[in-house]
């Protein structure tokens, strides 16, 4: 590959680094064509970006950000694919989904809300991170929970408190 090609790479590289919050870096290195066929077709239904890359341009491109994404560098040998999202936990999923018919793809690293994992092991670590949409409905569970205790006992009381009007009104009567 020419110094030029391997430039042109590099900044496509940072600009995508640049514009994506998390990506994961995996091992596809024994998927065949046809599986990893699937696999690109699969990140693309989830709109993720699925991109085989060598590993030194990987460094390289990591290294023009401003983050210091040191840590990573332990995971860059062998096959890398990079995986960009925009969810922190879609491309867990989707490893976790696709590991059920075979060893392939692992979970080398990712970079996930300003956060690193390392090592395969970190896979269910990663699948168990709410989407921000998820973290906000808790929010709203969980403000919303106060309010109808205090709705519920109302009603509650209401009903008691007819029961017992009703009851005295038939022994007067």
């Amino acid at each position: 590959m020419k110094k030029e090609d391997k430039d042109l790479v590099i900044n496509d590289l940072v600009e995508k680094f640049s514009n994506t919050k998390n990506f994961y870096l995996t091992d596809t290195s024994t998927l065949t064509v046809a599986k990893t066929n699937i696999l690109r077709r699969s990140c693309f239904k989830k709109n993720i970006e699925l991109k085989v890359v060598k590993n030194t341009l990987l460094q390289k491109a990591l290294e023009r950000l401003d983050a210091d994404y040191s840590p990573l560098f332990v995971a860059l040998k062998g096959t890398t694919a990079v995986m960009f999202t925009e969810s922190v936990n879609e491309p867990a999923k989707l490893i976790k989904d696709f590991r059920k018919t075979g060893d392939r793809p692992l979970l080398k690293a990712a970079y996930v809300e300003e956060s690193f994992y390392i090592g395969d092991n970190q896979l269910d670590a990663l699948l168990a991170i709410k989407t921000k949409n998820e973290v906000i409905g808790d929010i709203i569970g969980l403000l919303q929970s106060p309010a109808k205790n205090v709705v519920s006992a109302l009603q509650s009381g209401g009903g008691k408190l007819a029961g017992i009007v009703k009851t005295l009104s038939e022994r007067n009567a």
